[in-house]
C-alpha cells in the first residue's frame, strides 16, 4: 500500500515530466515545497500562471514577449538593416548576454528534423521571408546551432534567401559541433559573432 498522499505523488509526476528533472530530483522539489512558507509556494505558483498567461509571441520576430511587438522590435537603436535567425528564444538571451550583437532577431522556434518529424513549414521561415521582402535588411546572420538539424535548417534557409540578393552570413567556428547556443559561454559566443563568415 502507497502511504504517499496522492497530491504529493502527483507534483513529483509533473516535476518528472520537466526536462532534465529525474525521478529524485523530483520527489527533492517536492518536499522542499512541503517545507518551505505558503507564501514561497504562492509566489511560484504565481509565477508560473503569468508565464502561461502573460507570455506571447512577438509579430514580428516570434520571440517570446510580453508585449507585442516585442522590446528588441520596438528598440529604435537596433540595427534594423541586420536579421539574427535563431532556432529558439534561449538562443537569443545567449546572444544579447554577449552584447555585441545590435540587430533584430527572427526566432525559427525549432530546426528541421526529419527524424523528429519537423519541416519547414513548422517553422517560421513564412514570416521571416516576409520581412526579408521589404528590402530593408541587408544581411541575414544564420546563428543555427552547429549541429546536423541547425546545419540542414541553415542550408535550406541560404536556398531561399540567396535569390533575394542579401547578404548571408554565418556564425564563426568556435562554437563546438553538437552543441547548443544556450550552452556557450560569453567569450565563444562573441568571437563567433565577430568572425562570422559569408555564405
Amino acid at each position: 500500500m502507497d502511504t504517499t498522499p496522492r497530491s504529493v505523488t502527483r507534483l513529483i509526476e509533473e516535476f518528472h515530466r520537466l526536462p532534465g528533472i529525474g525521478p529524485k530530483t523530483a520527489q527533492r522539489l517536492t518536499f522542499y515545497l512541503l517545507r518551505t512558507s505558503k507564501t514561497q509556494v504562492d509566489q511560484l505558483s504565481d509565477a508560473i500562471r503569468d508565464l502561461r498567461e502573460k507570455i506571447t509571441t512577438c509579430a514580428i520576430c516570434q520571440n517570446i514577449a510580453e508585449q507585442n511587438p516585442c522590446n528588441i522590435c520596438r528598440d529604435e537603436t537596433r540595427d534594423r538593416a541586420m536579421i539574427c535567425v535563431i532556432e529558439e528564444p534561449l538562443d537569443l538571451v545567449a546572444i544579447e548576454r554577449t552584447r555585441e550583437y545590435k540587430g533584430l532577431y527572427h526566432v525559427l522556434h525549432g530546426a528541421i528534423s526529419p527524424v523528429e518529424g519537423i519541416g519547414p513549414e513548422d517553422l517560421h521561415i513564412k514570416e521571416l521571408l516576409e520581412r526579408l521582402r521589404d528590402g530593408e535588411v541587408h544581411e541575414v546572420l544564420l546563428a543555427t546551432n552547429p549541429n546536423l538539424e541547425g546545419e540542414a535548417t541553415a542550408m535550406y534557409l541560404e536556398r531561399l534567401i540567396k535569390p533575394l540578393g542579401i547578404r548571408m552570413t554565418r556564425l564563426a567556428r568556435g562554437l563546438p559541433v553538437g552543441g547548443d547556443l544556450e550552452y556557450a559561454d560569453e567569450v565563444t559566443l562573441t568571437r563567433a559573432l565577430e568572425g562570422r563568415r559569408e555564405v
